[in-house]
């Protein structure tokens, strides 16, 4: 051990929080950008369009399940070491490290061979035959993008596992490299090659193995987790721990996952007995369009999660050395800034929809497809603000080891009310009935968030 993280418990509360979470909220956004700059080329290449953009929107749900399980291990390792750190039991931190670094690559693997089994089936789950050229484009581009899987979970799952280390630049800078090298390759391969969605997807391949390299090689020369081939050894009652931890941040993935399938079958659905969506030349646009509204809306919960995820060595830390205190102030201050990421986004989609879809190809397609994502931006993410503190809150309850509370309190809003109201909706308001279900969702959920952050601000107070 050459460091100790002592200046968690002493360090102003608000330098913490740049410190963690602005290295944390640029990895986020570049992560993100994988699948956005994707759609954006593909959107912008005209002999792709609005087909390969339906095509990104079936594909991406899936990639979010393998980000689901690597932020389960990832997350729950942070949060795990930090609280170990907190009680000065380093040998557990090492051995956290050592036990998640194989869990992630045997899960990947995994997972790799089931897509590659089961993709024709896999993809009509997912609404992939809402024609049939865009199934042929999900075909083409699920291979390739499946193939990357193992290097995607492994970078993502070792990137909190970073910044619990104390080196949250380098956990930026390795998802950053990747990013850009997918940035430079994309327009190689989509113009240049004319590769089409093959081309967008192996550019996105080649920087996610870029991001594994580089994470791979920091482990080998951490500065305070010193793990080493012992400590892969699966111990069950520390895999527990941090799955366990970890577990409200793969529920949060899968429930999304599954609000984003009953999203895609309903439009599918509803779609078909549309009057103008259900021709054929025009039954891609909704998914399209949503797929669209929600690659924005990730951008914006990059920064929220971000925030919170950031700080949740700081949060785990002070828990574990029973500093209440901080940890209150902590959370004060956590919530007034994702409230403030929440008002900015709600002034964009309300007053500029036109821009936004403007960089998604809007000129290379019908009046429809413009008027629908306007409606879609503005309906679809007005309470917005709501639901960045509510992911906040769900992170932050994480980040004091209530895992439990956190994990409920997610499925409640993805599963219950995501799944539930995108279900219900659209058979009293057909399409817009998909786009009601965000706000409604939103809503209520922050209505149970409030008294959860009031019984946890009165929790922190008698701690103190």
């Amino acid at each position: 051990m050459k460091q100790n993280q002592s200046y968690l418990a002493t360090e102003k509360v608000g330098k913490l929080m740049g410190k963690y979470a602005v290295p944390c909220i640029i990895s986020l956004l570049v992560g993100a950008l994988y699948n956005i700059v994707d759609q954006i080329f593909i959107a912008n290449a005209s002999y792709l369009g609005s087909y390969g953009n339906a095509a990104n929107t079936v594909v991406f749900p899936l990639t979010v399940i393998a980000l689901g399980i690597a932020v389960m291990i990832g997350d729950g390792c942070c949060a795990f070491v930090s609280l170990s750190l907190g009680e000065k039991k380093t040998e557990n931190a090492a051995r956290s490290v050592g036990n998640s670094v194989l869990l992630c690559i045997i899960s990947s693997i995994v997972l790799t061979a089931i897509y590659l089994i089961f993709a024709k089936p896999i993809l009509t789950a997912f609404g992939g035959n809402v024609n049939t050229e865009t199934f042929e484009l999900s075909k083409e581009y699920f291979f390739w993008i499946a193939l990357g899987i193992p290097f995607y979970m492994f970078g993502q799952a070792m990137n909190p596992v970073i910044r619990a280390d104390g080196s949250p630049k380098f956990a930026m800078f390795s998802t950053l490299a990747g990013a850009i090298i997918n940035i430079i390759l994309d327009p190689i391969f989509i113009f240049g090659f004319e590769w089409g969605m093959m081309g967008a997807a192996v550019a996105t391949v080649i920087g996610q193995i870029a991001t594994a390299v580089l994470a791979a090689c920091y482990l080998c020369h951490a500065k305070i987790i010193k793990s080493d081939v012992s400590d892969l050894k699966l111990r069950s009652k520390i895999v527990a721990r941090t799955l366990s931890l970890g577990l409200c941040s793969f529920l949060a993935q899968l429930s999304l996952v599954a609000a984003m399938m009953a999203i895609n079958n309903m439009i599918r659905k509803y779609g078909a007995v549309d009057a103008v969506f259900g021709q054929e030349q025009y039954a891609q646009i909704p998914m399209a369009v949503v797929g669209i509204v929600m690659k924005f809306f990730q951008i914006v919960i990059s920064i929220v999660i971000g925030m919170a995820a950031g700080c949740i060595p700081v949060v785990g830390f002070n828990m574990g050395a029973k500093l209440s205190k901080r940890v209150k102030e902590l959370f004060t201050k956590l919530l007034i800034a994702e409230a403030c990421v929440g008002a900015v986004a709600l002034i964009i989609v309300e007053f500029f929809p036109d821009a936004l879809i403007g960089i998604f190809g809007a000129a290379n397609e019908s009046a429809y497809y413009t008027e629908f994502a306007v409606k879609a931006f503005r309906i679809y993410l007005c309470m917005i603000i709501f639901a960045c503190i509510n992911k906040a809150t769900f992170i932050f309850l994480q980040a004091m080891g209530k895992a439990v509370a956190s994990t409920m309190l997610s499925m409640v809003r993805e599963i219950i009310f995501g799944v539930g109201f995108a279900l219900v909706l659209p058979v009293f308001f057909g399409l817009d009935g998909v786009l009601y279900s965000m706000p409604v969702s939103d809503i209520l959920t922050a209505v149970i968030s409030a008294v959860i952050i009031v019984i946890t601000y009165r929790q922190l107070c008698r701690l103190e």
